[in-house]
């Protein structure tokens, strides 16, 4: 048996529309639609009447809306077909939420490791000036993703879209370059350890600073000043409004100074299991206490690498071989393990330091556990 079927297509908005009426209910639904056909501006006699482009144009988001409702509460097994869906205006992206709230944790996190800094004069040695700088540079960083939120859904522009990113670029060079100064210092610091503490480190120090966040505002101008994608799609990389090709420069420069970092604690490990070996020499200690010492600098060694390339290296690979038209959700994957990377820095770098533990409980209870008070620093504290 040869079962008929009708079907009757419309458009409403950006939205196509088909529903199948079988042959034994087709009185039934018919009746039903003529029933509410107020619900989509009788869209029968304005075909017919040949205004359906007038339709296309015309239909408004909230008759769509409104259709879609009333299919889904008849009742009844209609065949509806929708060839394409455009998102309702004002919907949020799951992703950029997330992004959102990494930013707010960014801020906060950073920001008391700033203001710890700052607020202590105990803190001014050359190791405590590159900490703070990292954490002003991550939190910049969580400053620029909730302006990029706030701007994105708020102020759509392309002025603050450019401001943003720029930010967004600067913030995290300038965290990356700060862990790379903070790696030549340890590394000098070991090093050079009789000279360590003299003017010329200080002058050092302070030259990195402004190589450094000179470098990394620059490259933050670049698309503000005209080094974007908005004219020329077909330049864009997996970062609007980024150029795959400033995109490449941010990559390549990343894996050269991550090999620079895996060379120069390669040298630091081997300074450390040096000096572990000397002390345990010149204290007589048991070989078992000298390898639980050294094992603890290589351990706090691989942490602190590992996890800087676990939080980094997808999201540089990514950008290398990909491009504007591969799927957004890539480029959210792998740019959200980057930005843990500024949540974990404070822990790595400035929470695990006696200096600023003792500055920190000074300023929030006015005292210092005895426990912290008298630790004593040992080898494996690189």
């Amino acid at each position: 048996m040869v079962r008929l079927v009708t079907v009757n297509t419309f458009a409403i908005g950006s939205f196509q529309i088909e529903i199948d009426f079988e042959d034994r209910r087709d009185s039934k639904y018919k009746e039903r639609w003529c029933s509410n056909k107020e619900h989509v501006w009788d869209l029968h006699q304005r075909r017919a009447s040949g205004q359906e482009e007038k339709i296309m144009n015309g239909a408004s988001q909230n008759t769509s809306y409104e259709y879609g409702r009333w299919l889904a509460q008849s009742g009844e097994n209609t065949s509806a077909a929708v060839s394409s869906v455009v998102p309702l205006a004002g919907s949020v992206n799951p992703w950029d939420i997330v992004l959102c709230t990494s930013g707010t944790v960014i801020s906060c996190e950073n920001a008391v490791v700033v203001v710890t800094i700052f607020h202590s004069p105990s803190l001014r040695a050359p190791m405590f000036v590159l900490i703070g700088s990292l954490a002003l540079a991550d939190l910049l960083a969580g400053v620029g993703l909730i302006a990029n939120f706030a701007f994105a859904y708020l102020l759509q522009s392309e002025a603050a879209r450019l401001v943003t990113v720029g930010l967004v670029v600067a913030s995290f060079s300038a965290s990356i370059c700060s862990l790379m100064a903070i790696t030549i210092d340890r590394y000098l610091s070991l090093y050079y350890a009789l000279t360590y503490n003299s003017e010329r480190t200080v002058t050092f120090t302070y030259i990195m600073l402004v190589v450094l966040w000179g470098v990394s505002s620059c490259l933050g101008f670049l698309p503000v000043l005209g080094w974007n994608c908005l004219r020329d799609e077909s330049t864009c990389s997996v970062i609007k409004p980024l150029t795959k090709n400033n995109v490449a420069v941010l990559s390549v420069s990343f894996l050269f100074m991550f090999a620079m970092m895996l060379q120069l604690y390669i040298q630091i490990c081997k300074i450390v299991m040096r000096h572990a070996h000397q002390i345990a020499l010149q204290h007589h200690f048991l070989a078992t206490s000298h390898y639980v010492t050294t094992r603890k600098g290589v351990s706090t060694l691989a942490i602190i690498l590992g996890t800087f390339a676990a939080c980094w290296m997808p999201f540089t690979v990514y950008c290398l071989i990909a491009d504007y038209t591969y799927p957004s959700i890539y480029t959210y994957a792998t740019l959200l393990p980057a930005t843990y990377n500024s949540i974990i820095n404070p822990v790595i770098y400035a929470f695990r330091n006696q200096e600023i533990q003792k500055a920190l409980w000074l300023i929030c209870c006015g005292c210092i556990p005895a426990n912290i008070l008298l630790r004593a620093r040992s080898p494996s504290d690189v």
